[in-house]
């Protein structure tokens, strides 16, 4: 009796296809958590930064001048190196903190980088942050959704992504004593290309991930996980609006 023999490759078929269909489903679900975490920790450095910059909590970080002007305190500049402590203890405590506390490190980087961004609404217009803001998110959004959607393997380009990020880092503290506009220019141009293909590189990546590990995670491994690619998502929107708002951002003249 062959019979039943003539339906195995139909199941195997049927099976491979049940299969590609709960990973397509969970990909989806798990992008979707990705993309919560940043978008809510944009929102809430976003709040911070406003609140902080408009109402009296300002007087904490920046002092008038009796020229004009401000000058920062010194809690602005401990704001200014607050997230990078945070990004640290988060990066080094992968294998070692526990969801919660990982959660948590991350809604405090997220205030701190709210703090450390209070500058931007006095040194820019309002109407100017808002703008370059849409234009950011435009940006974001449609070279992520390249890095998902591309059948391109993005991967070879990481190392050269990764140089443009440490040179853009070295050049930017030279620039705090050169104070070239030259310079500013220039890194601002290049920032926009590296972090706009670290958005694309990262999407994929994230992606490449769960499509080869995802069957592995459990409800654990996924929620801990979701927060650092969150992460890594945030800092290139963060960074990718800073250097557009360099470029185009209007200064405030009052």
């Amino acid at each position: 009796m062959a019979y039943p023999n003539d339906f195995q490759p139909y199941r195997a078929a049927t099976s491979a296809a049940t299969s590609a269909a709960v990973l397509d489903e969970g990909l989806r679900a798990y992008m979707l958590r990705v993309y919560n975490w940043m978008a809510s920790g944009l929102a809430l450095t976003g709040i911070v930064a406003w609140a902080i910059a408009h109402t009296s909590l300002i007087n904490l970080f920046y002092r008038p001048l009796p020229t004009g002007g401000v000058a920062p305190t010194g809690l602005a500049y401990i704001s200014i190196f607050a997230p990078l402590v945070f990004v640290m203890v988060m990066s080094f405590g992968v294998n070692k903190l526990s969801r919660p506390a990982a959660q948590a490190l991350y809604w405090a980087f997220c205030v701190a980088m709210g703090m450390s961004l209070t500058n931007i609404f006095l040194i820019y217009t309002a109407t100017s942050i808002g703008v370059v803001f849409f234009i950011t998110a435009g940006t974001f959004a449609a070279t992520s959704l390249y890095g998902y959607a591309t059948g391109t393997d993005l991967s070879r380009f990481g190392s050269f992504l990764m140089m443009g990020l440490f040179g853009i880092i070295i050049a930017s503290v030279v620039n705090m004593f050169v104070q070239s506009s030259g310079m500013q220019f220039a890194i601002s141009v290049i920032g926009v290309l590296v972090f706009t293909g670290l958005t694309a590189y990262d999407t994929q990546r994230i992606k490449a991930d769960y499509v080869q590990f995802g069957s592995r995670f459990g409800a654990e491994a996924a929620a801990m996980r979701s927060v650092y690619d969150a992460l890594a998502l945030y800092l290139n929107f963060i960074n990718l609006f800073m250097m557009l708002l360099q470029l185009f951002g209007q200064t405030n003249r009052r």
